[in-house]
């Protein structure tokens, strides 16, 4: 769920060596956490076995949770088709194919260069600029509603936990509030901004990165950004799931607001490809959950299960893609 359009932004404003240690920084400091959490409560297999010998029907849960996850890229897709029309008219079976590519190759490569690589190489046009700008779009669209989404769970989470409520919980709200805010104010103002933009000699090189927002109507991004916003509900729906499926049980309210919680630490949190996005999800969920007394092992179980499926089967689905964009681009 990692916005390409801030991937890119980072792009410009930090040097490489910059943004290549904050990311070092980022994953060991996840990892150190996961280390210290397990060093209290070791992984057991045994823990995890019983907690699944306590859930009904396991299958029905199960069975939910994989057919939930074509509905999912399926929803990307079609935002993909919404958005990519303006450089070439796609079918929502070819936008897939895109989508299932560049998260293949999101895979292997940093997960924004994978995921624009994979979608721009599967158009037949040569406008791939305005290409990348639509991926732009579509990434940053995702992250809009992440962030909306998780400014809502973030205020419900501390009145659902009151221990977490501090003066930098406090600011934090506010901050995720203010950008929430300012999204709306730059989809209002986005034509003159990008406009102004592309006309300064430093950036005109970039703009055709960019301009094709412009294009947008109001309607075409409305639609897109349903589509985006059904898309978030879908794997928010797949993480109780899993939850489930793992025998945790949570008050409603604590697993949505944490469910949201986890989904916004784990989109603006840099990471170097989709394997290495893995322990974003579980460090969040370990310090999210972790009022609840939830074992480790068994929290660990239900993320690395939603992982699994939601992730790395359509990884390896994408790679019928991947292989006819090489035979194509050869």
């Amino acid at each position: 769920m990692q916005s390409n359009v801030f991937a890119y932004i980072l792009s410009l404003i930090a040097p490489n060596k910059i943004r290549f240690w904050a990311k070092i920084a980022v994953f060991a400091g996840l990892l150190a956490y996961i280390g210290h959490v397990l060093w209290q409560q070791p992984f057991d297999w045994v823990v995890v076995q019983r907690q699944w010998r306590t859930v009904d029907d396991p299958a029905c849960w199960a069975m939910a949770l994989l057919l939930l996850t074509p509905i999912n890229w399926g929803f990307e897709a079609l935002k993909w088709q919404l958005l990519i029309r303006r450089v070439e008219p796609v079918s929502l079976a070819d936008a897939y194919q895109g989508v299932l590519a560049g998260l293949t190759l999101g895979f292997a490569l940093p997960a924004q260069l994978g995921d624009t690589t994979g979608r721009v190489l599967s158009l037949r046009s040569a406008g791939r600029g305005a290409a990348v700008g639509a991926s732009l779009v579509s990434g940053g669209m995702q992250f809009y509603v992440a962030l909306v989404a998780g400014g809502l769970a973030w205020w419900q989470y501390l009145r659902v936990v009151p221990d977490r409520q501090t003066a930098t919980s406090a600011w934090l709200l506010g901050l995720v509030l203010a950008l929430s805010a300012l999204g709306i104010v730059f989809g209002l103002v986005r034509r003159p901004l990008l406009q102004g933009l592309a006309n300064r000699p430093r950036l005109r090189r970039w703009s055709g990165y960019w301009t094709i927002a412009v294009a947008y109507s109001n309607a075409e991004l409305a639609k897109a950004l349903v589509a985006a916003t059904l898309r978030y509900a879908v794997f928010a729906g797949q993480f109780y799931l899993a939850l489930r499926l793992t025998g945790i049980v949570l008050p409603v309210d604590l697993a949505v607001s944490g469910i949201g919680l986890v989904f916004l630490v784990k989109t603006i949190t840099p990471a170097f490809n989709l394997l290495s996005d893995l322990g974003v999800r579980e460090a969040a969920a370990l310090w999210v959950f972790a009022p609840a007394g939830l074992p480790a092992p068994v929290l660990l179980t239900a993320t690395l299960t939603l992982w699994l499926v939601n992730v790395l089967l359509p990884v390896l689905t994408g790679l019928l893609w991947v292989w006819r964009l090489k035979l194509t681009t050869a």
